[in-house]
């Protein structure tokens, strides 16, 4: 995991708009999720999701922005949310999920109509939702930021055969979580991130962006 010091990004990383912001490693991307210990041991161990812990029929939710998966998950303070998984996801599935994303709510700069939406909703298997981000102590920031709901036949292949590699980061979180507590921001040590360009117009419109 390439980290960087968390007042370098910062500085360097936009601070208004919609973004999707989160760490390349080749033609890679990097999104965490959150579990309890059961479906946390069962994913390192085979390197998917799945076992008698894992229900297919719930939608499940990714997050490429450290921070802000930080914030719903308390830093792995969270019940069922003690584990923090990084996924290293292929870019070319990464926006395979990205095609069949439908905004949770209606936003008429996307859909003509609440109709067309609505059938969208009905059709697709991704949700997306832009939220504020979070600074580390969990403050609202201007910037928006993505995550993304999947079930059905798209959950099972990311959870089965899309994935590249799973990674308990969970001793590192309590590490930095510390230095949040004793507001240390200037030594907090986060993983590298960037905008993440996607060069489809159709997925951008989806997305609204």
């Amino acid at each position: 995991m390439n980290l960087e010091n968390y007042t370098d990004q910062l500085n360097r990383l936009p601070k208004t708009g919609k973004q999707i912001i989160g760490q390349r490693n080749g033609d890679n991307v990097i999104v965490y999720q959150a579990f309890n210990p059961n479906i946390a041991a069962y994913a390192i161990k085979h390197q998917k999701f799945g076992g008698a812990h894992y229900s297919f029929t719930r939608m499940s939710w990714i997050k490429p922005g450290f921070l802000w998966m930080m914030y719903r998950a308390g830093w792995a303070s969270k019940e069922h949310q003690q584990n923090i998984l990084a996924i290293t996801l292929p870019m070319e599935h990464f926006e395979a999920i990205l095609k069949e994303a439908t905004i949770s709510s209606y936003d008429a700069s996307i859909y003509e109509t609440q109709g067309d939406w609505k059938q969208e909703l009905e059709r697709t298997e991704v949700r997306l939702q832009w939220d504020p981000d979070h600074d580390p102590h969990g403050n609202k920031q201007e910037r928006k930021a993505i995550q993304l709901g999947m079930k059905g036949n798209i959950l099972k292949q990311f959870c089965t055969e899309w994935i590249a590699k799973i990674e308990d980061i969970t001793s590192f979180v309590h590490n930095e979580y510390e230095k949040v507590k004793a507001d240390r921001l200037e030594d907090l040590q986060i993983p590298y991130e960037e905008v993440i360009i996607i060069n489809d117009k159709a997925i951008n419109k989806r997305l609204g962006l």
